[in-house]
Formats: C-alpha cells, structure tokens, sequence
C-alpha cells in the first residue's frame, strides 16, 4: 500500500517533536507505525502543500493512531497506561522485577524514572502532531469543506484526549495547541480546571465538525459520538453533571450502538457496543493487550492480576469467569485479563485495542444522575450493567449507596482498561483509604506522577515540581 512516513527529530526542552512529511508517498508492505528519525532537511513540505491530498491528510491521521496504538498512554503494550496504571493502583502485580516496572508497582517513583519520562514525552509527540495537522488543515486551499471539517475534527480529538490522560496522571500540565518551538519550549503548566476548560472546548469543537456515521467500517476513526462520549467523560470529572448525563444519553440512543449481553461479544472487532477502537497494525494482527496480558505458563512474563483484586468479585459475576483466565502450575497459579482471547496473528483480525464503548455511558449517566437525585434513573443504568454481568438488581435505595455501587461496578468493568481504576479512586477522594491498605508504598502524594526531570531542566517555567518528589 502507499504509505505517507513521517519524519521527526526531537526537540529539547519540552521534548516535542517537529512533524514533517517526506516529498512523496513511498509504497511500503509496513504498518504505518514507524517513524523515521533523521535530520531536518534542507527543505520542508508546507502545510498547504502536504494537505492538499485527501490522501495525504487521511495518512497523517493514520499515522497518529498508529503512534497511540503502539506508543505512549493509550497503548496496550506493557508501556501503556493500562499496565502503568493497573500496577500502581490495585489491580495488576508485576511479575518483571525490572527497575522500571517495580517502582511504579510499589508507588515509588521518582522524577528520573524512565517510565514517567516516556509516557510525558510521546504524548507531547502525538499532540504535536495533532496540532499540525490542524495548522495543515486549516491553511489548506483546495480540500473540500466536508474533509477539512472530519479531518481537523479528528485531529481535535485526539489533542483533547491525549492532554485527558496527562492531566490525570501528572495533574497541573501545559495545554499545547500550537507547533512553535520557541513558543512550546517556554511553556507554563496550567491549573486542572483550566486544562478541563480547554479539553472540553477542543471536543465540543471536533463534535460540530466530525460526521455522524464512521468514516471506516471498523470504527477506527472517530465520529460525532466519539467526541461525545469522550465530552460526557469530561463533563464527570468537571462534576458537570447535567452536561455529562446529556452527552452520555446522545450516545446511548444513537442507532450506531447495540447493547450485548455476550460479555465475550464485547471486545471482538465487530462488537456495536465499540464506539472507538484502534486498529491492529496489520490485517491479521490482533489487540497489543491480548499480547500483553494473555500468558500459557507461569510465572507472568509481566503482570497479573492481584489476588486480592481476583478475591473482590462478588458472588456469580461472570465477568470474572468470562474476562479473567487462570493458568496453573505446580502449587503456583495465577490469573490474567481475559477480555481480549488472542494474543497471536489471526487469518484476519478480530481484535482491535478498544478505547471508549457503551457500557461507560451508562455508568457515566448513571452517576450524573444519581448526583443529581435522579436516583431511580441511575439504578435503572446500573442494573442494566449489573444483569449483564450475571448479577441480581442493585437493592441501594439512596444516592450515596448508589454511587459506592456505580464505583464498584466501574471497578469491575474497566479494569486493565487505560487507567480507569486509578483515575476513579483519585477523583472520588477514596485513594488514600484504598490504597493505603493494598499498596505497602502509597503515600498521599502519589496521587499525582512527578514531572520528569528533564523536562523541568530543560525548562524551568514547569516548576515547582509536584509535592512528594
């Protein structure tokens, strides 16, 4: 296939990178994953030269889902926040021993850890990115309105997603829309409700632009109701719950959408509960996370799932029969994810990495209702994940017992998926009392990641540095 390369060299400080394009498409049999780091040239494709092709934009795009799937926090390589925020909350137990892994697992990190250098600097990299392709849209002359609007939509996006995750992990960050060097190495962090603000606005702004239905069959690009299912996230962590209940109920009723009750259905590539996924790098690849989490023999080549997570299902919930698996040897047995079935190739794939899908929404809706006082709306959205989880309807009867359930459930639903557990106990004010007791190395501090060291070096209009480090 013709395969549009990116060319980047890194930038210091602020660890950006600069995108540009080569002077012409290349065929190439390779995924669209790699970058090619070389020196700038002597000459340099414009904006409005490169985003003159609908071919050339959409490959643009390509290859920064590309560099989300297999780079950075959304990932589902054992680099990616699923594994990252599995082993510093409660769910996963590291089984490497490496001086990267063992310091996140035992909440003790510090500013020169590897891992929090690389997870800040390849998601400054996708979000530079992002912000050229939109300069490149919005300087192109000769693309057609519908093309310019879908794909600066989904370069809007990602940016707002990307900076999502940042926030959550490293709190107070800089919100980055621009592609000037000189601008981006003198940044200053911005306060969390500020960095909301502009996340909220970069998805309302790609939700008017983005079309109604996919522009890929397999849900890999996103749409309206992606940028709407991410805002109704948004909109529950900004405790806007009015506005999050809306956006969820936009994407609930959408025809797009199918409730399964198949709980192994869910993760298959053509499941109607998907609302975004991204595809495998080639066609008969599957899922990174089936890679990284399925193993045949012990012990664990990188994780588990703690026993005391495993030990936490209630009674009959067959998501714990369906989407975690034992494996057993000698007196030794251990438990890992089972939500996606394939960790090798396939005749075509039938895994893709899932990032957002329906039954968020319900429990989105269901605790900005509850919130609310709707209190019988939000059970009926909490059972709805309930029975499909094999488990009688809830018996709580007021709104404090309600949400503690919609937490649980949340628990058990989203575990090893990017981060949801930790991001859930932070924001909820529950991650001292829990982890405290689970985690031998929590401090309250650890409630934020510290700003990697180089980068405060590089720049010291990033300080202070977070409490703790």
């Amino acid at each position: 296939m013709k395969n549009l390369q990116f060319i980047t060299v890194q930038t210091k400080p602020f660890q950006v990178y600069r995108i540009l394009l080569v002077l012409a498409l290349i065929l190439s049999s390779s995924s669209c994953s790699e970058f090619v780091e070389v020196p700038l040239p002597n000459s340099q494709l414009t904006g409005t030269t490169v985003f003159e092709s609908e071919l050339t934009a959409n490959a643009a795009m390509a290859q920064i889902y590309a560099q989300l799937r297999d780079g950075g926090i959304l990932s589902g390589l054992p680099t990616g926040a699923s594994v990252r925020m599995g082993l510093y909350a409660d769910e996963l137990q590291d089984y490497t021993n490496s001086t990267i892994s063992l310091p996140i697992y035992n909440n003790a990190l510090t500013a020169d850890n590897a891992t929090v250098a690389s997870l800040w600097t390849s998601s400054y990299s996708q979000i530079y990115n992002a912000n050229s392709v939109i300069q490149g849209i919005e300087n192109s002359t000769d693309l057609p309105i519908a093309v310019k609007n879908r794909v600066s939509g989904e370069a809007l996006f990602v940016r707002a997603l990307v900076h999502f995750y940042l926030l959550q992990i490293y709190g107070s960050i800089p919100y980055i829309t621009g592609t000037n060097y000189e601008i981006n190495r003198k940044v200053t962090r911005s306060a969390a409700d500020e960095v909301y603000a502009a996340i909220a606005k970069d998805l309302e702004s790609a939700s008017t632009r983005l079309p109604e239905n996919y522009s890929s069959s397999d849900r890999a690009k996103p749409n309206k109701m992606v940028a709407k299912a991410m805002l109704a996230r948004v909109y529950l962590y900004m405790n806007k719950n009015t506005e999050a209940a809306n956006e969820a109920t936009t994407v609930i009723n959408s025809p797009l959408y199918a409730w399964e009750t198949d709980l192994n259905k869910i993760f298959l590539r053509n499941s109607k509960t998907t609302i975004w996924q991204l595809a495998s790098a080639t066609a008969v690849r599957n899922s990174n996370e089936g890679t990284t989490f399925i193993f045949v023999s012990g012990p664990p080549p990188v994780c588990a799932l703690r026993t005391d997570f495993m030990n936490a299902f209630e009674t009959g919930d067959q998501r714990k029969v369906n989407w975690t698996k034992s494996v057993t040897a000698g007196l030794n047995t251990w438990n890992h994810p089972n939500k996606y079935k394939l960790r090798t190739a396939t005749t075509s794939s039938q895994e893709y990495s899932i990032v957002l899908r329906l039954a968020e929404q319900y429990l989105i809706r269901a605790e900005a209702r509850a919130k609310q006082g709707d209190l019988a709306g939000a059970k009926e959205d909490l059972n709805k994940i309930r029975t499909t989880a094999g488990l009688p309807i809830t018996t709580s009867s007021i709104a404090t017992e309600i949400l503690s359930e919609i937490q649980k459930q949340r628990r058990f639903e989203f575990f090893t998926e990017h981060g949801h557990r930790f991001f859930d106990l932070k924001r909820s004010g529950t991650a001292d009392g829990i982890l405290s007791v689970s985690k031998s190395g929590w401090n309250s501090s650890d409630i934020l990641w510290p700003i990697p060291e180089l980068e405060l070096n590089a720049n010291p209009n990033l300080q202070p540095q977070n409490t703790g480090y």
